[in-house]
């Protein structure tokens, strides 16, 4: 007599719809203020066992649900379903995510592309080299993108893409050849670092600091100097290797309105005492107070709560007319949306206090204690989230490439890294990135 095997679809589609919150829920926590490593680690079990369970439901569960998930518009949906189809638990997966690249929509790219990022599994590499030989620009891309993030060389192709005419091409070729740390020509280091695309020459500004380049340092410079759009990133690069004369060149940046966030953010990883005074002047700013008290604390080490933080008032009851409404506003949530408000008057006695007490004129402090390369380490394992990006950054120009701390992956990862990191010769982050540049 046969057994049918009885399948109850209810759990599995559960499991895949809470695979989707959580993996929503696990790319939130990688850029939260107010969550740490240990926290996330958490989220991350609990999803691994959604994962696991859809993985484990064999051939009718990625028939029934996992390929018809590749076409949701949920997109962490279809990055939830792409992890689980890359599995090697999965027989053909990989070559089931790669039929679905051809006719995708860019989100559903980003969303794909997420999922190959962080896949610990080898299975994709059979095919995804294949992907720059294509004449599709978006598939070149997310395989350098992808490979970027696994740190994986692609020889003569990098080479060759690097010279497309594609300007999201040339930034992704741009990032690799950060990470494999591909030579590049000074020529051609000029070149890219003046493109239009702020992308590209972002992606060319580390390129060429990570290789020694001082033109990449004065690129830097000038996009700030300049203020240039979207330079959020060259200000952070200033911020962590720049001088006394190139932070006042941030400070000054808080007089422009639409700079002032990105400033603020940078001038938290600045570590000087200066730069903390020019924070705690916006902290009765309702537009960027959060902003100002986050770099504040980054730099003094004062944890904003109990009586530092302010109460708001409940905007819950109050009305706005109509005609007032900013119907085109962005209502979407951002990571600086949890972060506290402070009360300025308060904090501004405390630092009055602290300031003469423990912080020296241009001495760099990073959470209220002096710089130095095994604070920075330790500061990376504790720190809230949103910032370990930022200081995984310094860790890896200042070691020009040689130590690396994956902050948006999987947190065994970095935690791994971190550990080898402990384990090699501290001078290797004793000196600003800056300092020794070629000419």
């Amino acid at each position: 007599m046969r057994t049918e095997l009885v399948i109850n679809w209810d759990h599995y589609e559960e499991h895949l719809d809470e695979a989707a919150f959580l993996w929503s829920q696990w790319e939130q926590a990688l850029v939260a203020p107010d969550q740490v490593a240990s926290e996330v680690a958490d989220t991350e079990e609990r999803l691994f066992a959604r994962l696991d369970a859809l993985v484990l439901g064999g051939a009718p569960v990625t028939e029934r649900l996992l390929l018809p998930a590749l076409e949701s518009e949920e997109l962490e949906r279809v990055t939830a379903a792409t992890y689980a189809l890359l599995s090697q638990e999965v027989p053909g997966g990989a070559e089931l995510v790669r039929a679905v690249l051809d006719t995708a929509t860019p989100p559903t790219l980003a969303a794909v592309q997420r999922a190959l990022e962080v896949s610990e599994k080898g299975a994709l590499l059979a095919w995804l080299p294949g992907l720059l030989e294509l004449e599709a620009p978006a598939l070149q891309a997310l395989a350098l993108d992808v490979l970027c993030f696994q740190g994986r060389n692609t020889g003569v192709a990098l080479a060759r893409l690097l010279k497309h005419e594609e300007p999201r091409v040339v930034a992704a070729a741009l990032r690799l050849s950060a990470r494999v740390n591909h030579r590049l020509e000074r020529d051609f280091l000029e070149r890219v670092l003046a493109s239009p695309s702020p992308a590209v020459r972002d992606a060319a500004i580390e390129a060429g600091l990570l290789g020694n380049h001082r033109v990449a340092w004065l690129m830097c410079r000038a996009v700030v100097e300049g203020r240039a759009p979207q330079l959020r990133f060259p200000a952070l690069l200033l911020a962590l290797g720049g001088n006394e004369q190139d932070l006042s060149l941030l400070r000054r940046l808080l007089s422009v309105p639409e700079h002032r966030p990105d400033a603020l953010w940078a001038l938290g990883f600045s570590g000087l005492p200066a730069c903390a005074d020019a924070c705690l002047e916006w902290m009765e700013d309702d537009e960027v107070a959060h902003l100002a008290a986050e770099a504040f604390c980054s730099i003094t080490g004062l944890r904003l709560e109990g009586r530092f933080v302010d109460s708001p008032e409940d905007e819950g009851d109050v009305l706005v007319a109509l005609e007032e409404e900013e119907l085109d506003a962005d209502l979407s949530s951002k990571p600086e949306d949890a972060l506290p408000y402070p009360r300025a008057a308060v904090v501004a006695a405390w630092w009055e206090e602290e300031r003469h007490k423990r912080f020296s004129p241009g001495q760099r402090y990073l959470y209220g204690r002096p710089f130095s390369p095994e604070w920075l380490l330790e500061v990376l394992e504790r720190a809230p989230m949103r910032q370990r990006h930022a200081l995984a950054l310094d860790v890896a120009l200042r070691s020009r490439g040689l130590l690396r701390i994956p902050t948006r992956t999987f947190t065994h990862h970095a935690q791994a890294a971190l550990l080898a990191a402990r384990s090699a010769a501290m001078s290797r982050l004793s000196r600003s990135f800056s300092e020794g540049l070629h000419t």
